[in-house]
């Protein structure tokens, strides 16, 4: 063991071979980095502001919009300064902060996603009982719940991933600390251990991806039976955000979890890891903006009234 080098530093990875190619990366962060964080407070400013969206829905979705935020604020403003410095490194405590937060924001984010198919399900599906079911005391206890078993996943990861020190190689082939490079570095007995930590959570997460998938079939199918186009129409509005959110975090996901672990920095390694970090929390307000009718509608009366000042 007195042989072994134990790091307390990483380097991350750098596939561009020019100064001028690191500035450049560094600028398309920097730009992307602002139009989601543009993005995401102009969701919540419009939900909290606008009182005709004061309903769970809307809450749900301010929400998800603050996980946004912080997922992409915990990574992205730490590439954006080692590109513009020409750094590779990040600290083994700086490391353990980064993978614990971007952890609990993407796992909460997730249990929200399952709360927000429930509260659609009972909003069209049973839309008499709807105010009896979907009260305020249960949004707040389904919000806290979704950020407690984001806390409780991260922590049970984190734990299990940091809890020895490194001694194979500080490289990590990423621009900041996820999972798989994480896991490649670390030793043979926590390697173990994460593995039956993943293959456990695995089943969870498929239980919950079921549990989304039949409500949205009963949802669709209740919509195909609805004589009243004008309400059909406004359920879709209210459903097709949420679904298209849905699928592009489960597709991220899935291109982040099935991605073979790039053992050398490329171009399609630093691509792969955008899509599944920068892409949703940038991509989810245009959404909500585009096909959410109401707050669109909000939208434009708060920029009309900016307008006449």
């Amino acid at each position: 063991m007195d042989n072994l080098t134990i790091f307390t530093e990483f380097l991350l990875m750098d596939v561009t071979a020019s100064r001028e190619l690191q500035v450049l990366q560094g600028v398309l962060f920097l730009v992307i980095y602002l139009g989601a964080l543009t993005g995401n407070l102009v969701t919540v400013t419009v939900i909290v502001t606008d009182t005709r969206l004061h309903s769970p829905m809307y809450f749900f979705i301010s929400n998800v919009a603050l996980l946004d935020l912080g997922s992409i604020s915990v990574i992205v403003p730490k590439a954006v300064v080692n590109s513009m410095t020409g750094r590779k490194t990040i600290s083994l405590t700086e490391c353990t902060a980064q993978f614990f937060l971007y952890t609990l924001f993407a796992e909460g984010e997730f249990a929200l996603l399952v709360v927000m198919s429930y509260d659609r399900y009972v909003a069209i599906c049973h839309p008499l009982h709807y105010g009896l079911i979907i009260t305020p005391s249960l949004c707040s206890q389904a919000i806290a719940g979704s950020w407690a078993s984001g806390l409780v996943y991260s922590a049970v990861h984190t734990g299990a991933l940091f809890r020895l020190p490194f001694t194979k190689t500080n490289v990590i082939q990423q621009y900041f600390c996820d999972i798989p490079q994480i896991l490649r570095i670390s030793s043979s007995d926590v390697q173990f251990s994460e593995f039956i930590l993943l293959v456990v959570c695995f089943y969870f997460f498929l239980a919950c991806v079921i549990f989304i998938f039949i409500s949205y079939i009963k949802i669709f199918s209740t919509l195909l039976q609805m004589h009243s186009m004008e309400a059909r129409n406004k359920a879709i509005s209210t459903c097709t955000p949420q679904l298209a959110i849905l699928l592009l975090f489960l597709i991220s996901g899935s291109v982040a979890a099935l991605s073979p672990i790039a053992n050398k920095p490329s171009v399609k390694n630093l691509l792969t890891a955008m899509f599944y970090t920068i892409v949703p929390p940038f991509v989810n307000p245009i959404i909500y903006c585009l096909r959410n009718r109401e707050i669109n509608a909000s939208l434009q009366r708060m920029f009309n009234s900016l307008t006449e000042i």
